[in-house]
């Protein structure tokens, strides 16, 4: 029910949720005059319209924008609306049922106006400090100062450049894209013993969201059939399902197993499993066409089976080089460090193919951070072990099966590679090695070769591979 407490006068008080302000109930009159001159606090409220709502588990007080708005399944005369979070990434909008809303537009547009300028405000001042801070540099002639005249136009290091994983989508598409999936179909899902929050609408059959939202959808976390009632699920399982996924296990150690599954062969559990990483990536146009793909999916086992904790996919032949379409580590094992290993388990794979290889682009925030990172480390541990004078970046690509491009980045973001006459150098001091290798060390879980009992898919492609380490020439030398 909404909160009691909706009249004006008592807007200027601190509002508290046992007074927090409802929706007034919507006129009865139905003319045109009538619908224009609506007060902007009468129920149900505008789309566009700003309300104070609380959010997370710690009940703070958030402003957000009302998105899009639908009938409470219980009780018709109320609305629930689905709202953005200001200063938050869209993965975070959701729906709000009325008894969350502090509010009401007029206080909460008011409120919102105060926001914007404390914001403006925040950083004229951070750039007024940052002008003074050049200025203070030019009167002490710091050596700061020149190194930075020094550098050449444009972007040096990848920490300079804004990532964006929008690249290569054009504005008209973009913004189709965003009408079709701003709002959320699916609140949570039940994988095992986890429940979820989604992230992103992902295009399920409307039949499992007839009123175009559900609270929640149930998978069985071996097959990755998904329903619509617990019960429904119940029923399933006990029939009997394999407590493993489908296709060859291809690794076991320490707990942790992967499964390679062909798209073509099973076709099902492939697009399950798209519609399901979907929920949690905002970008991913694979749902229907998965024959072209292999899907890796990790597991982690014990008595009861195997329980999936993310996967990557790669196409079974990709003429521009890459390595893996798409990653992810479900939210609930997440911070475990699986992110990395996925970007491991991929390159060891194309060390098996004796090619180099790179993702797919553009990335994702969180892809473009674990993929910065895996490389960084993998680079310092190959110039840490390299004994001689110098070394080609085509030998690091060779080692690593890292394409070259990905190395310059990470070399770049390092701060240790300086583009000097249309060539690169790298000078790095044993000690600023070590420094830097302790800051980007390789973490844990690794990947072990040994374990890897895989052999390269045979296609009915002849021609030369120019993604082959063999076809590689040997290139210039990084001192």
């Amino acid at each position: 029910m909404p909160p009691a407490g909706g009249d004006k006068r008592g807007r200027k008080k601190e509002p508290k949720k046992k007074n927090a302000p409802g929706p007034k109930p919507p006129k009865a009159s139905t003319d045109r005059e009538a619908e224009d001159s609506k007060d902007e606090d009468e129920h149900p409220f505008a789309l566009g319209a700003m309300l104070l709502c609380e959010w997370g588990l710690e009940k703070s007080r958030r402003l957000c924008q009302i998105i899009e708005r639908a009938q409470d399944s219980e009780d018709a005369s109320l609305y629930n609306y689905y709202v953005h979070f200001l200063d938050y990434n869209r993965r975070m909008d959701e729906w709000v049922t009325p008894n969350r809303i502090l509010a009401l537009p007029s206080e909460a547009a008011r409120l919102a106006k105060d926001h914007a300028r404390g914001h403006h405000g925040k950083e004229d001042t951070e750039a007024d400090e940052d002008k003074g801070s050049r200025r203070k540099k030019r009167r002490n002639g710091e050596e700061e100062e020149e190194e930075e005249e020094d550098k050449p136009m444009g972007h040096t290091v990848v920490a300079d450049m804004e990532h964006d994983e929008h690249e290569g989508i054009d504005e008209a598409s973009l913004k189709e894209h965003e009408e079709v999936t701003k709002v959320k179909n699916v609140r949570t899902i039940e994988l095992g013993r986890h429940v979820m929050e989604c992230w992103y609408f992902s295009p399920f059959p409307k039949e499992y969201y007839p009123n175009g939202f559900v609270d929640r959808l149930y998978f069985c976390e071996f097959s990755l059939r998904y329903f619509a009632h617990k019960s429904e699920l119940a029923r399933y399982q006990a029939r009997g399902v394999d407590r493993h996924p489908p296709g060859n296990e291809i690794y076991r150690k320490d707990g942790l197993s992967m499964f390679e599954v062909d798209g073509a062969e099973n076709k099902e559990y492939c697009e399950s499993l798209c519609y399901m990483a979907k929920l949690f990536l905002d970008h991913k146009t694979l749902y229907y066409e998965v024959d072209p793909f292999l899907f890796y999916v990790m597991c982690e086992y014990d008595e009861r089976g195997f329980h999936p904790t993310g996967y990557f996919s790669k196409e079974k032949y990709s003429d521009v080089g890459y390595n893996l379409a798409c990653i992810l580590t479900f939210p609930c094992y997440q911070r475990k460090g699986y992110g990395r290993f996925l970007i491991a388990f991929s390159y060891e794979l194309s060390k098996k193919e004796s090619k180099v290889g790179s993702p797919e682009k553009p990335l994702s925030d969180l892809g473009a951070i674990g993929y910065r990172s895996y490389w960084a480390a993998e680079v310092l541990m190959v110039l840490k072990k390299h004994k001689g004078p110098s070394i080609s970046i085509m030998e690091i690509s060779k080692i690593t099966s890292i394409l070259s491009d990905d190395i310059i980045n990470a070399l770049q973001y390092l701060g240790i590679l300086k583009c000097l006459y249309n060539s690169y150098a790298l000078c790095v001091p044993p000690a600023v090695l070590d420094d830097l290798i302790k800051r980007h060390p390789i973490k844990e879980p690794r990947v072990d070769p040994e374990k890897l009992h895989w052999a390269p898919l045979v296609g009915q492609f002849t021609g030369k591979d120019k993604w082959s380490i063999k076809a590689k020439r040997p290139g210039e030398q990084v001192d």
